[in-house]
């Protein structure tokens, strides 16, 4: 009979070691999301702008973003700043995972806002409000109920895009499963716990996203 070469018995001894690690990844996680919001929020606004001057950095800034690997940015931010200044890894992870989806978030914000009936915008203005408080009592609420499901995908993908934290030496969830198989040798055993680790969370954050979704339209329709 086949032995198969895993032995996942040891896997709840070594759950505990992943628990610390886990809030790490969460904070990485979170702290990103938040900075990646207001990135999202300022440069969306930029490039609905007719002004050049904001439209074309906020063009410059999405282009070179999404065209670049999230990877080589962590490089860029934790390497190649170094010689003027070293970067810890754990900044520098939360500011790459925020620029990174700063990013996309303005695409999503963009598009939300953008999706709004422009009738809106004129019936505020005939009512004497200015451009920005049209953005802010009309526009923009009803563009962040649209921007939610797409919101809160980019924010579960930035949860999984935390574990390349781990190439620049982030105590995260993969760096410690790296750490624990080159020790123990139990590879697979190690990378499933990781594994649970992420889809637990990610799970959690469905299901919240879910719930504001939800809440949502519930709002909606009686309103």
């Amino acid at each position: 009979m086949f032995d198969l070469p895993w032995d996942f018995t040891i896997i709840p001894s070594y759950m505990p070691l992943f628990v610390p690690v886990a809030f790490v990844t969460l904070q990485i996680t979170t702290l990103g999301i938040l900075m990646g919001l207001l990135l999202g929020l300022l440069f969306g606004l930029m490039r609905i702008s007719p002004l050049w001057v904001l439209n074309g950095p906020a063009r410059l800034y999405i282009w070179a973003i999404r065209g670049t690997p999230l990877l080589l940015q962590l490089f860029i931010i934790y390497y190649g700043f170094s010689s003027i200044a070293r970067v810890p890894g754990f900044l520098a992870a939360v500011l790459g995972l925020a620029i990174h989806n700063g990013a996309y978030l303005a695409e999503i914000i963009r598009g939300s806002i953008q999706s709004i009936d422009r009738g809106q915008r004129e019936a505020a203005y005939s009512l004497g409000m200015t451009r920005w408080q049209a953005m802010r009592r009309i526009v923009l609420p009803q563009a962040f109920k649209r921007a939610v499901p797409p919101l809160g995908n980019q924010f579960i993908i930035a949860l999984k895009d935390s574990s390349l934290a781990s190439t620049i030496a982030v105590h995260e969830l993969l760096h410690r499963a790296r750490v624990l198989w080159s020790s123990n040798f139990r590879t697979m055993e190690m990378l499933i716990i990781a594994g649970i680790f992420y889809l637990f969370m990610t799970t959690i954050f469905t299901l919240v996203v879910g719930r504001i979704e939800h809440r949502l339209k519930a709002s909606e329709y009686r309103s």
